[in-house]
């Protein structure tokens, strides 16, 4: 799956894009007709610990689910998103599996 990924306000390292890839990709396991998928990385000029924010926008047929996590760091942040990402896919490939 091919994921854009856009950091914010500074230049996000090839080891985390790479780890950002690798969960997106899990993602086809749950729903394999995931169009693309768009990732923003922010970081807040606040002086609160939890100032990084992980955006994802998933789209497929028909529809796009967006997930919005603020936490410490980009890994943990892109954790608990994909993890509400993976829950929604199988909510939506059940829902699509009982009107069939």
């Amino acid at each position: 799956m091919k994921v854009n990924t856009q950091s914010v306000n500074f230049n996000a390292d090839q080891k985390l894009l790479d780890f950002i890839q690798k969960r997106m990709d899990k993602l086809e396991l749950f729903y394999d007709k995931v169009i693309k998928s768009d990732v923003f990385l922010k970081v807040q000029n606040t002086s609160d610990k939890e100032n990084k924010i992980f955006e994802a926008r998933v789209s497929v047929p028909g529809d796009s689910f967006v997930v919005k996590k603020q936490c410490k760091t980009f890994e943990e942040g892109a954790d608990s998103a994909i993890a509400s990402l993976e829950r929604q896919l199988k909510k939506r490939k059940e829902k699509l599996r009982t009107h069939m």
